[in-house]
């Protein structure tokens, strides 16, 4: 098998942290093409290299001494390598970092400096041929991606290499200027890469054996997903699942290669299989819950709106006029609501009321706000009956009130809106009536 491996921050945050990820490559010939994050936190109150990086390019903007906190990145570097006994010597590259600091070049290239150096270091390590992801991460003149001319640009570059190191998170414009995905863009890197040499399998290792049925900050010690869909795994990472950056599944759901979540601290454990379709029968009914707190709803009220034509769309060109987006939109015959960002509206409350006022001239307005949105999404769910029924007699029994319900036309997912106090008891409550109780 042809293997693409992305090791998170925390996996390379030390030596120790180097040599686990050493042996984790070694122990499987199929794993050729390697994309590490910069090093994260050694330990609780430490530092991560890429807010290191930041501060230390503030301080040049600001025209300030940097040296200091530009060595102390160095030692970061000096002890991972020494720890693995390499003669690797960075100098030169410091050099050209602390140039282009005093230029002031710009903040993705003084961001994307972790990634780049790691990637050196890795590539030394691991005796693997270092391919800058400058040469194959292509934006265009705008900053914006370009995903045609990436997928161009690394298969020819790594198509004859039979093992490579390429740093995450990054890449340049056509003048070379470096452009930087999101924070959590390593794992972006590592889907192109892994579509770009049409790899059987996509490998990302973390701190977590793979993703979790709930949060473990609110259900203690939640079971593990064995195999999620890619729709599924969209729906749970956009209500909060930050176990993989939700834009790496798109370069790999089009070429049908399957994620594998994995932890570096246990390289034992099988962690979640992410693919595009499955004829394995989950274990639970549902696959996940997921949730966010922090949303305002705002409900139009004016009678017979449902025979107006192009109601809804007056309503939500409110919003876009505003700038903002919305997340949920569940009607009536005489209502239309419309779910939004809490703090995001309060900054054009009275724009978007006026706006309302003026496109549809409703009955009535009313706001609420401080409610929390929840997702259950599981594939299990469409040939389960009385899904909908349970989770609301749990929530019922709970002493939980429903403010909003919303089922998309897929039955892959339940949207259930609640009060933000109500939050972590809706989650406990549903675990319990599909996990625990199993009824």
């Amino acid at each position: 098998m042809k293997k693409v491996v992305k090791f998170g921050g925390s996996s390379l945050a030390n030596a120790e942290q180097f040599k686990k990820v050493g042996e984790i490559i070694r122990a499987d010939e199929g794993r050729r093409y390697v994309v590490p994050s910069a090093p994260g936190r050694r330990f609780s109150n430490d530092t991560k290299v890429t807010d290191m990086l930041y501060d230390c390019y503030h301080r040049a903007e600001e025209d300030q001494d940097f040296s200091d906190a530009l060595q102390n990145i160095r030692d970061r570097y000096d002890e991972i390598i020494n720890g693995l006994g390499l003669s690797l010597n960075l100098d030169s590259e410091f050099e050209t970092i602390a140039e282009n600091f005093r230029s002031k070049i710009g903040t993705d290239y003084a961001a994307s400096r972790g990634e780049y150096l790691n990637g050196i270091v890795m590539a030394e390590y691991l005796g693997y041929e270092f391919v800058d992801a400058a040469r194959v991460v292509a934006f265009d003149e705008e900053g914006k991606f370009d995903a045609v001319r990436t997928d161009k640009q690394m298969g020819a570059v790594l198509e004859p290499l039979e093992h490579a190191v390429i740093p995450g998170f990054y890449g340049a414009k056509p003048d070379g200027t470096v452009e930087t995905f999101s924070r959590g863009g390593s794992d972006i890197t590592g889907s192109l890469v892994a579509k770009a040499v049409h790899a059987d399998l996509y490998e990302n290792w973390t701190d977590v054996s793979g993703f979790l049925m709930a949060d473990p900050r609110i259900i203690k010690d939640p079971v593990t997903i064995n195999t999620i869909t890619y729709r599924e795994m969209r729906e749970l990472s956009y209500m909060g699942a930050t176990v993989l950056h939700e834009d790496a599944v798109f370069p790999l759901r089009k070429e049908g290669i399957p994620i594998n979540v994995r932890n570096t601290n246990r390289p034992q454990d099988p962690g979640t299989m992410v693919v595009e379709n499955t004829c394995n029968k989950p274990k639970y009914t549902i696959t996940g819950i997921g949730g966010k707190k922090g949303f305002a709803s705002i409900t139009i009220e004016k009678a017979m709106m449902n025979a107006e034509v192009g109601f809804g769309r007056k309503v939500l060109e409110v919003f876009e006029d505003c700038g903002m987006t919305f997340e949920h939109t569940p009607s009536g015959i005489d209502t239309f609501s419309v779910y939004v960002n809490q703090n995001e509206f309060e900054k054009h409350e009275q724009q978007v009321i006026a706006g309302l006022h003026r496109s549809v001239h409703p009955d009535m307005i009313e706001l609420e706000s401080d409610l929390a949105l929840i997702a259950v999404v599981g594939r299990g769910m469409r040939r389960t009956r009385g899904t909908a029924g349970r989770i609301f007699a749990a929530l019922a029994h709970a002493h939980v009130n429903v403010k909003m319900i919303d089922q998309g036309s897929s039955e892959l997912n339940i949207i259930i809106g609640v009060e933000n106090r109500d939050f972590e008891t809706a989650i406990k409550a549903i675990y319990d009536i599909f996990v625990v109780s199993r009824l």
